[in-house]
């Protein structure tokens, strides 16, 4: 265990007096430094060595004074000399060493005159051997002290994942595969973690591999093997004879070392691998890199399967502030002015909170959470035992937060391992900021072996009785961002889930996977009004036709949606990460006095506040209504309206530019058989396509051509081997599109998607010899007054609100955004006139820039 700071002020107040008045001849260096590395607890012979030889830059040897490798590197000179010179000549060392030994730190000093150079923080430290005893902070990082900060963006964090990934994919390489490998890598990611925060010695893991096992890596293993099993083995139940490199290592408990694995194998790759993944400095890794190490080492077509998206921290606090956190802190700002039973019983409140997440992938909302709830009440202990620095009652003894107070569950297993480590992970970072603190209370605290744990259930969260878990009466709180997998990508046993999920719920086969995780938590909820809750969902739930189906069910059950985060950007830690659309809603089976709504002016904006009076399943301030699937307009004022024509061919009966001129070429004929052919990309960006366009032709002539009979026959021989009866139907008619929906007439044009960043979706009149596509929806007979109105801000407003979206581009639908538009009654002719006016001045607009196509001529910019 690290020593407490209150004994490295003794010691290094002890050194600087003994020092004082010490000759300067660099034949007392070796002395001085023994004696200032035991001012922090650690050996200088064991992690650091004196004149380590190197190749410098110029080719010539060099000889650096003091080396810890990864660490530290040390220049020293006799009292007087230059600090300047001295940093110059150790920075000229760089060239001689490995990467993984290039050191953080560089301390140059002449006995009398110390100055550290963080290179990472880009940092200078200047002060004298009588000050040194006010500066011992900055050398924390010998104890096994670390400055915990979390950065998301650390590279740290994506360093280690890969590392760590690559590691895997050695392993299973040479066939160490499976459950195995899975525990095996989390076992490695734990001790790498545990020399970097004082849960082993400075160093001992990464001394133990480098010392003790041969550069081919080849023992490698059965090292690993005998340390795991030194870590599940109470020490008085170790062998007498024990190797003693094996015998300092702590006793961890917990289960985490507890199974018999087979024994792996390494190379000399591997083994550097494994180094370098112990140069890095795991203290300072955020708890999202568990996410991160798991999505890095997944395979990606898994990975789309799972709906696996991991989140950044950032992401995780837009979702526990609102939920509980704020309101905590607030509380906590209200009883640190009264008295200490009232902080006191605070504490306890915070320490019975319990927390469950039912999808909960590697753990990243759980150890957010606590970690939050940790610095929380470690604010708390500051109020309570800070000022009187009272040691007699002990700081350690009232931590009373645990990791007994989270429950996860998460259908893969990996993932679920990585949670349980990942909260005894946070559970010691969080007592190491309490050791930082230890300036204030003087104490060291480690929760090794470990006693307490998480519960983390591997299973299928959709058919696991929650209850079971966690009686619903002791639970406080639901969170998460469970799978994003839309209804289309979903598989059988997905389908099969959501089903028994969503019994008798008319239109279930509409909705996103994540909806059956808000009907489950309701359920669950029933039986404890009080619980809370809140998903990251794909923003699909709160769009379209789904918001129908899945909440007006769920406002049947009695849910209150007490705050929101509109559509955002979802960021995530892992390498690759996919670029997904999101909402947070938070809701419980109780109303909230005070309602929060975020909105974002772009998804990659920040967000801002409204207190809105009601926040309805569109996430808008306003009345709760629903907007379903209608088969005809509402208005009797509107056409009707349709899907282009579709034809389920494999692209047999569809041509490029290239194609078309190619079958010109070859007879001339065909061109009376080809049409236009435009959905709502080409209609958008002038993009040239053409169609095979047979209704009402001789077939018998337009088979002359070869180019398009081979077509015909391909597109027959596709149909066939369909898997759908009615696709194989359509093999009777291959020269015709599956289905087909033509105007007869100019019609208009209405792209199904288009770019969130237009203000207006640009729609436009057709002839009725361009074939529409099913990317478009057409309205036949439709005027220049039908026009206006699609084109106006009004018709926008609308379309904003209640479209759906493919990511947060507009996805316009006839049953939903169209249908249901409420369109202008009882219009006069004066303002129909208007209309017509304005929608005209479109159009001749347009034709001023005949070249440009709507996607440039609708760009905001």
């Amino acid at each position: 265990m690290p020593l407490s700071w209150n004994e490295i002020k003794d010691r290094a107040l002890q050194f600087s007096r003994e020092w004082a008045d010490e000759c300067s001849e660099d034949a007392e260096a070796k002395s001085f430094w023994d004696g200032f590395f035991n001012i922090f607890g650690v050996s200088r012979r064991r992690i650091a060595s004196f004149e380590q030889r190197v190749k410098q830059i110029d080719g010539r040897a060099g000889y650096i004074d003091l080396l810890w490798k990864g660490k530290l590197l040390v220049e020293h000179k006799s009292r007087g000399k230059s600090l300047d010179r001295a940093h110059a000549q150790a920075t000229d060392y760089f060239h001689g060493l490995k990467e993984r030994e290039l050191p953080r730190y560089v301390l140059v000093c002449d006995f009398a005159r110390f100055r550290l150079y963080d290179l990472e923080e880009n940092e200078q430290h200047d002060f004298l051997l009588s000050e040194l005893v006010n500066h011992v902070h900055l050398f924390g990082f010998m104890a096994g002290y670390q400055t915990v900060a979390y950065k998301e963006q650390d590279p740290i964090n994506i360093k280690a994942a890969e590392r760590m990934g690559l590691l895997h994919d050695k392993l299973k390489t040479i066939g160490y595969d499976g459950h195995a490998l899975e525990v095996y890598l989390v076992r490695l990611v734990f001790c790498l973690f545990a020399e970097h925060t004082g849960i082993f010695e400075v160093n001992q893991f990464q001394d133990l591999i480098e010392q003790r096992t041969a550069e081919d890596g080849q023992d490698l293993a059965q090292w690993l093997a005998n340390c795991f099993e030194v870590l599940n083995t109470p020490h008085e139940k170790r062998f007498t004879l024990l190797d003693p490199q094996l015998a300092a290592f702590r006793y961890i408990n917990g289960q985490l070392f507890a199974e018999h694995l087979p024994t792996a194998a390494f190379d000399r790759e591997m083994r550097e691998l494994l180094l370098e993944g112990c140069a890095l400095d795991w203290g300072r890794i955020s708890p999202a890199i568990f996410g991160a190490l798991f999505q890095s080492v997944m395979d990606a077509k898994n990975r789309r399967h799972l709906g696996a998206h991991y989140t950044s921290e950032t992401n995780i606090l837009k979702l526990i502030k609102p939920l509980f956190l704020d309101e905590l802190r607030a509380e906590f700002e209200r009883v640190k002015r009264q008295s200490k039973t009232n902080l006191f019983a605070f504490q306890e409140k915070l320490a019975s909170l319990k927390f469950l997440d039912p999808a909960c992938g590697c753990g990243n909302f759980l150890v957010i959470v606590y970690r939050e709830l940790r610095l929380l009440e470690l604010e708390v202990l500051r109020v309570l035992f800070g000022a009187s620095k009272d040691l007699s009652i002990g700081v350690e003894l009232n931590i009373r937060c645990n990791v007994n107070q989270f429950y996860g569950i998460e259908i893969e297993e990996f993932p679920a391992q990585i949670a349980q480590t990942a909260l005894w992970l946070t559970d010691h970072q969080m007592n190491q900021m309490n050791q930082l603190a230890s300036q204030e209370f003087g104490i060291n605290y480690l929760r090794i072996p470990l006693t307490h744990s998480a519960t983390i259930r591997h299973g299928n969260a959709l058919q696991i009785d929650w209850c079971e878990l966690v009686p619903p009466a002791e639970l406080n709180y639901i969170l998460g961002n469970p799978p994003f997998v839309g209804k289309k990508e979903q598989s059988d046993s997905q389908k099969t889930d959501m089903a028994q999920v969503f019994q008798n719920v008319q239109g279930m086969g509409n909705l996103d996977f994540v909806a059956a995780w808000y009907r489950k938590a309701v359920d669950y909820m029933v039986a404890h009004l009080a619980i809370k809750t809140a998903f990251v969902s794909t923003n699909s739930i709160t769009q379209g036709e789904q918001v129908g189906v899945l909440w007006s069910d769920l406002l049947k059950r009695g849910v209150k949606i007490h705050f929101a985060h509109r559509t955002f950007q979802w960021s995530s830690e892992a390498k690759g990460k996919a670029a997904v659309h999101c909402v947070i809603v938070g809701f419980a089976l109780h109303d909230a006095v005070k309602k929060q709504l975020f909105v974002y002016e772009t998804p990659q904006s920040e967000p801002s506040e409204i207190k809105p009076n009601n926040i309805n399943p569109y996430l808008v301030d306003a009345n709760t209504v629903f907007i379903e699937r209608r088969s005809q307009p509402l208005s009797k004022n509107a056409p009707e309206i349709a899907y282009g024509s579709m034809p389920i061919d494999k692209g047999h009966l569809i041509l490029n530019e290239e194609e078309k001129e190619e079958m010109i070429a070859a007879d001339s004929t065909t061109e009376r058989f080809i049409r236009r052919y435009s959905g709502g990309d080409e209609f958008i960006n002038n993009i040239s396509r053409y169609c095979l366009w047979l209704v009402d032709c001789d077939l018998s002539e337009a088979c002359h051509s070869k180019l398009i009979k081979k077509r015909i026959e391909l597109n027959k021989q596709y149909r066939l081997s369909s898997s759908r009866e009615q696709t194989k139907m359509l093999a009777k008619t291959p020269a015709l599109f599956g289905e087909i929906r033509q105007p007869a007439t100019q019609y208009l044009l209405v792209p199904k998607v288009s770019s969130e960043n237009r203000d207006y979706i640009p729609i436009g009149f057709c002839r009725a010899n361009i074939i529409a596509s099913g990317s478009a929806l057409v309205i036949p007979d439709a005027s220049i007054y039908h026009f206006g109105i699609l084109s106006s801000a009004m018709h926008m407003a609308w379309t904003r609100t209640v479209c759906g979206r493919m990511k947060s581009d507009y996805q316009y639908s006839n049953t939903i955004v169209y249908n249901n538009f409420p369109w202008p009654e009882s219009i006069t002719d004066k303002q129909r006139n208007k209309i017509e006016q304005a929608a005209q001045a479109i159009l001749d607009a347009r034709d001023q820039s005949p070249n440009a196509s709507l996607a440039t001529l609708y760009d905001p910019l």
